[in-house]
């Protein structure tokens, strides 16, 4: 192969499978906080180190730090042999394809052309209809955990990967773990469109059996078994994680999480303090042990609530301070999760109502004024937004106008989730009671066509927007909508 021209050889590059060419953007996560998650498995894990590698010479690309890259794709490199002695070959191309790419970018022109040198004979030697790509499961297995760990709005095309791998190889331990895992990430990520609450119980159970050693996939089988109303199994598996692997952080957190489902919040928090102490920067436990200490302060709440007006002012009082005690523990840990997690929307969102709990109603609003400021928010994470920040200007402003904006903003986002089905709830709720003490205008009676056309029941709608459209007759929109449905019926 003669020296190519840049583009010539650019071209080719956009060829390869690889972490370049998959593309995972950075818009999409937070690159620091992600390499601190990679080098916690690689010095946690007995595995994976090939894939863990390859994605932390990405992140240090994507971070300008391309000699760290080089150093974490020598470090896959040396990896392989290890975990795949039978295939060093085929598992060596995604590390080889980024090797190509990172040289590209420092101008290092020949080497980069060496690593497609070297693909493109693996290519032909296999069999390969391109020169340059091959499809193995193996490489689909490699995109499908890149792409998880890149988040939410990955998990589909993850999912796809897993599948394409198991296709291929519907035994494969790992290619079982990665499709199971990603199938339950999805539910947690967006329930409405999952089959059914337990659609990933059965791909865990497989992969469980497969992997009865996997420190993520028997502790998240645990936890699907508790959802799906099977506690006691679930507590089996969790019990016989713990004790395999106690100073495990991956096993310690889901048992964390199990524990605080059970009603157990005490325990729930040792396991979390001890996983915290082995991964100190972790987003997740913090967030975790933030809950945790707000499902405390809930649950006294709650009691004072009930509590009889003769109590014991002294008693009152301690509750009082107790309570003021667990918000500023859950803030604490929620500020951490920001910190560290800087895209993680929930933590905002869970940090801002704490602050709201605490009376700080303007570092409530600020937070949330963050979420809104960011880019990139899913439509789902945009329906969250809205609603929290809806509960807020109604509970903790009474604005009940500014509110019920949000709620509607939340609904016109054209994605089912359980998200827009509570914004769709509270504002039909809001809108009944408006008609009933006789103060709904033609904003309100647009918002209940709106609902009524979503739930399908047309007469009800037009109904509403002709009532709309007598108190404002010049809105072009009532009447589009009025004609839209007259047309239907």
């Amino acid at each position: 192969m003669s020296l190519l021209s840049q583009e010539g050889l650019k071209e080719i590059l956009q060829q390869l499978e690889c972490h370049f060419t998959w593309m995972l953007q950075k818009e999409d996560i937070d690159p620091d906080e992600l390499e601190e998650r990679i080098v916690e498995q690689i010095r946690f894990l007995r595995k994976s180190k090939v894939q863990n590698y390859n994605l932390l010479a990405y992140l240090k690309f994507l971070n300008d730090k391309k000699d760290e890259a080089l150093e974490n794709l020598q470090k896959a490199e040396e990896s392989v042999p290890v975990e795949y002695p039978g295939e060093v070959e085929k598992e060596s191309l995604v590390t080889w394809g980024n090797y190509a790419w990172v040289h590209y970018h420092m101008d290092n022109l020949t080497e980069s052309q060496a690593y497609v040198k070297k693909i493109e004979t693996i290519c032909k030697q296999l069999g390969s209809e391109s020169p340059y790509k091959m499809e193995l499961p193996q490489i689909c297995c490699e995109k499908g955990w890149a792409l998880l760990k890149f988040g939410g709005k990955y998990y589909e095309k993850a999912k796809e990967n897993f599948e394409k791998a198991l296709q291929k190889d519907p035994e494969n331990p790992e290619f079982n773990s990665g499709y199971a895992i990603t199938v339950y990430r999805l539910e947690d990520y967006d329930a409405k469109k999952c089959s059914g609450k337990g659609s990933s119980l059965e791909p865990l159970r497989i992969a469980g059996k497969l992997n009865p050693d996997d420190v993520f996939v028997v502790p998240l089988l645990a936890v699907k078994l508790q959802e799906t109303n099977k506690v006691e199994e679930g507590e089996k598996y969790i019990e016989e994680a713990l004790r395999k692997y106690p100073d495990v952080p991956y096993v310690l957190r889901y048992a964390a999480k199990f524990y605080r489902k059970k009603g157990d919040v005490e325990a729930s928090l040792q396991y979390l303090k001890k996983a915290l102490s082995l991964t100190p920067n972790s987003g997740f436990l913090h967030h975790q042990i933030g809950i945790c200490y707000r499902t405390q302060y809930l649950v006294m709440k709650n009691e004072r609530k009930m509590v009889d007006t003769k109590s014991k002012k002294n008693g009152k009082y301690q509750v009082k301070e107790k309570m003021d005690e667990l918000i500023r523990f859950s803030i604490f840990h929620f500020k951490k999760v920001v910190e560290h997690k800087t895209k993680f929307i929930y933590a905002y969102i869970d940090l801002a109502k704490m602050y709201a709990e605490q009376g700080e109603l303007q570092k409530a609003d600020e937070t949330f004024q963050k979420v809104f400021a960011m880019s990139n928010l899913t439509s789902t994470e945009q329906q969250q937004l809205h609603f929290n920040y809806g509960r807020f200007q109604e509970f903790n402003r009474n604005s009940q106008s500014v509110a019920i904006k949000h709620y509607f903003a939340g609904l016109k986002i054209e994605m089912e989730s359980i998200e827009r089905d509570k914004n769709k709830y509270v504002l039909k709720n809001l809108m009944e009671k408006k008609i009933k003490k006789g103060e709904i205008d033609a904003e309100g009676l647009g918002i209940l066509g709106f609902i009524h056309q979503l739930n399908g029941e047309r007469q009800e709608a037009l109904k509403a927007y002709e009532g709309a459209l007598k108190i404002d007759p010049e809105n072009e929109e009532y009447l589009s909508a009025i004609l839209n449905l007259k047309l239907s019926l």
